[in-house]
């Protein structure tokens, strides 16, 4: 071999690990359950708008969406996406379906977006007027209708005392409302700052609910240790949207905003809402940090309605080794 051709492999091979190096990462989407509407996937348009995604290694180009957690876990499955965000309850049915997942950070802490709103000229001062009165909620064994019952529980009232009226979903709640359909109906943001003013409030979970771990990060056991490098990083610029949220929140709602397709104000009131409230000391999005109480109160919420049956042992379905060192698992 000549010394030419040497230099010639030298020279390619060197050539081939700059390229290697220099080249972008593989994109990839991920999965979050209804992301543009509900307030938990809020952080995530951050990331997005501020290229936390990239500066922490993950190259995200775009998020897919679903209604339900368990389209969301199926669009995960089905097409490979090594990260999603959904409700601990359909981790855990799908888990007792076959499906191999992984609990890997608590991401909504709390449910401190729900309000319970009545009309301005309402009778109804607070819960314990609820007695005989219709009581709205989006659809049987869904949060809100387990939310509902603690919320009777808060005031000593069961939902024997009450006519539990389904609606089919938030907006359809306030619609129920205005047509005097139902007395009372739960208010998320972003739309509770949406109708701010219109209507009175008299519970707000934040005051009233213990903590409810009701949103979490999955992955799949196969993409768990193959893509590990991508899951960490998804985790950390979350994690960094959550603390710009914190420290930004008129910038973060106006982002929020353009994603959602609302007002600016609007954004910015359900921003700082979610940002400013604490339940028992717990702010509604965390870092990733595992809440196992919150975790285990959320699931035996959604076991009383029947959402989920039968028992399982949640730690089974922790792995919290993605999380950084000061965001690990809490009591």
């Amino acid at each position: 071999m000549t010394r030419h051709w040497v230099r010639m492999c030298r020279g390619g091979m060197l050539a081939a690990a700059i390229a290697i190096v220099a080249a972008p990462a593989r994109s990839e989407e991920i999965v979050v359950s209804n992301y543009g509407v509900s307030a938990n996937g809020m952080p995530y348009a951050v990331a997005l708008a501020k290229d936390f995604f990239k500066a922490e290694g993950a190259n995200v180009t775009g998020i897919i969406t679903s209604a339900g957690g368990g389209t969301t876990l199926r669009n995960m499955l089905a097409g490979n996406a090594p990260y999603a965000e959904v409700t601990p309850n359909a981790v855990v049915a799908a888990a007792q379906q076959g499906a191999d997942l992984k609990i890997v950070s608590t991401n909504a802490l709390t449910v401190a977006e729900f309000v319970w709103a009545v009309k301005l000229d309402s009778s109804i001062k607070s819960v314990a007027d609820l007695k005989g009165k219709k009581f709205g909620y989006t659809n049987p064994r869904s949060t809100s209708q387990g939310l509902a019952t603690l919320v009777l529980q808060s005031a000593g009232l069961k939902t024997e005392d009450v006519e539990l009226v389904k609606t089919g979903g938030f907006g359809e709640g306030i619609a129920a409302l205005d047509a005097g359909l139902v007395d009372v109906a739960p208010m998320p943001e972003p739309l509770l700052s949406k109708f701010k003013g219109k209507y009175r409030i008299i519970a707000t979970a934040s005051e009233i609910l213990p903590v409810l771990a009701n949103v979490v990060g999955v992955v799949s056991v196969a993409n768990a240790d193959a893509k590990a490098d991508f899951i960490r990083a998804v985790i950390r610029a979350r994690a960094r949207a959550v603390d710009f949220m914190i420290k930004n929140p008129d910038e973060a709602g106006d982002i929020v905003a353009k994603v959602y397709n609302i007002e600016p104000a609007v954004g910015r009131s359900a921003v700082r809402f979610l940002v400013e409230s604490k339940t028992a000391g717990i702010p509604y999005w965390g870092p990733g940090a595992i809440h196992m109480d919150g975790l285990k109160r959320s699931l035996e919420l959604q076991k009383s309605i029947g959402a989920i049956s039968g028992d399982l042992d949640v730690a089974k379905l922790i792995d919290d080794r993605f999380l950084p060192a000061d965001a690990k698992t809490l009591k």
